[in-house]
């Protein structure tokens, strides 16, 4: 089972911008990588995903706003953050589609 590390967070004012990283202990090489968040109160929601081959979607609510890249030699996806709304604060965290596994997720704060 893959490991998954998410880091970048922090404490931002809106409008700002942060850059998450999500580290996995094995290949992503060809997997299907996504971001999600978690709300205070709400259910985990898809953020952005990226195919093997790079085709990415993002939701409505971040298109635009945030992008969703991977590096495969380094196993590492990536989600850039900007134009921060006070909305996008939540837990934020990566997944390897096909694995059951989540990391610890990162903290994501926006202050307006």
């Amino acid at each position: 089972q893959v490991r998954l590390v998410e880091s970048g967070g922090g404490v931002v004012q809106a409008g700002g911008s942060l850059r998450l990283s999500c580290a996995a202990s094995g290949s992503i090489f060809s997997f299907t990588m996504g971001w999600y968040r978690q709300a205070p109160g709400k259910q985990r929601e898809l953020v952005a995903h990226i195919s093997g081959s790079g085709t990415t979607i993002h939701a409505d609510s971040v298109k635009g706003r945030f992008i969703i890249s991977r590096d495969n030699a380094k196993n590492t996806v990536y989600l850039q953050m900007n134009s921060l709304k006070p909305e996008d604060t939540a837990v934020y965290y990566c997944k390897m589609f096909g694995f059951s596994a989540w990391g610890q997720g990162t903290q994501v704060t926006v202050s307006s």
